[in-house]
């Protein structure tokens, strides 16, 4: 309750002037779902006699995920996942914190960055936290060198996304998990700093062991090709993996390493992410109720606690802090250079739910990713947008189709 009345009081402070201005009708087709429809399908799927499956409900929480709806995204995962039962004794947890100590992960990624030539770090691709995180490490990495920044996330081939350097944001069409507005940002922060944005994702149908060895092939030619500059690739979920890797012989990060001869430092965002409810949270998530992104370093030898799975491992794993919300809005969201701008939508002469859209002044807005968008259920509701100063063009659109644009200014 503590941390949520300081973030409301920062909030507050921080929120930004807001400038609106004349009201017009526009027409606009919303590429997202709205939650009604998300949630339709597990009705769905439950009538028609499929059952509830774990793949139905990840593809569900994808859904929520690209909508930046981070609540949503992680409770409809949960569904689909196993939840963690077991709980460290007392004697274990006290061991725990003997062994290890919490430090700052973005200042030891950036120490470390200086050793390495290629860093992979990976996403749950319903996780918008895992898109915020590695965003607030682009300008650093960029610092030291790393100019190159690969995408699986990015079409590829065919639909590759040929003008996205120029163009400098990406769009719907750029790749699907990019709709995402925290993804989309990524793409369009490290457009911005500078940064060569590449996809490496296979152009074949392929799966498993080929996908994993022609995923690495593409990021070796690009390595082949600018052999004296450092690279930063960020993958979904076990492609991260070093080692040798059950179900693929090696994942993308062990052909890489086998391609190239260079040793990546990899960085695992999944395994202790928090769940929708902190009973489902992995145990080590309740003995460290870290502040900040963190690692675990060993007191003894001065070494990072990683991730492994049988014999494959990543070098260090994330802890990032449990989210609180402010009106229904993750709080690491107003950490990354964004502020709370609040919307009265009393002049929308729409009936409700509707998706209220914040595209960046200057971006197409029926092509475009939106900075940061919201689904709001009654005109009465409160709402925080996050977003940076500057102009944007606002949408809203309900679920007959019926949309409206203003301008607005933030300041």
């Amino acid at each position: 309750m503590k941390n949520i009345l300081i973030l409301a009081i920062i909030l507050f402070l921080t929120s930004c002037d807001v400038k609106q201005k004349e009201i017009e009708k526009i027409e606009f087709t919303a590429p997202y779902k709205f939650n009604s429809e998300i949630e339709y399908q597990i009705t769905a799927d439950s009538s028609s006699g499929h059952g509830h499956h774990g793949d139905n409900f990840q593809h569900i929480a994808y859904d929520y995920g690209l909508k930046g709806d981070y609540k949503n995204a992680l409770r409809m995962w949960d569904y689909g996942i196993e939840s963690f039962e077991k709980k460290f004794t007392k004697r274990q947890v006290d061991s725990l914190k003997k062994t290890y100590r919490p430090i700052s992960a973005t200042e030891y990624i950036f120490q470390r960055a200086t050793e390495n030539q290629v860093i992979i770090i990976n996403e749950a691709h319903h996780n918008s936290k895992h898109r915020a995180f590695t965003k607030s490490l682009l300008q650093n990495l960029f610092d030291q060198g790393y100019k190159n920044l690969g995408l699986e996330a990015l079409s590829n081939g065919q639909y590759k996304d040929s003008l996205l350097n120029k163009r400098g944001y990406p769009i719907l069409s750029s790749g699907y998990y990019i709709w995402d507005p925290q993804f989309g940002d990524l793409v369009r922060t490290a457009l911005k700093i500078g940064y060569n944005v590449f996809p490496y994702e296979v152009i074949t149908q392929a799966d498993g062991k080929v996908r994993e060895i022609e995923q690495a092939k593409h990021i070796q030619k690009i390595i082949n090709e600018n052999p004296n500059e450092k690279f930063l690739i960020h993958c979904g979920f076990a492609h991260v993996n070093e080692g040798n890797y059950d179900s693929w012989g090696k994942a993308m990060a062990g052909r890489l390493k086998e391609f190239t001869k260079i040793n990546p430092l990899t960085i695992n965002q999944t395994q202790f992410s928090e769940r929708s409810k902190r009973d489902f949270d992995n145990p080590f998530l309740e003995v460290f109720k870290v502040k900040e992104p963190s690692i675990l370093m060993n007191k003894l030898n001065n070494s990072p606690l990683g991730y492994k799975n049988k014999e494959s491992w990543t070098d260090i794993a994330i802890f990032h802090p449990n989210t609180s919300y402010l009106n229904g809005r993750p709080d690491w969201l107003f950490d990354i250079g964004n502020k709370a701008v609040k919307l009265d939508l009393d002049n929308i002469d729409i009936s409700f739910p509707v998706m209220v859209l914040a595209y960046k002044k200057g971006e197409e807005i029926k092509t475009g990713i939106p900075m940061d968008m919201v689904e709001v259920e009654n005109k009465s509701d409160l709402i925080n947008l996050a977003l940076r100063v500057g102009e944007y063009e606002i949408v809203v659109i309900n679920e007959s189709g019926q949309a409206r644009k203003f301008q607005l200014y933030s300041e």
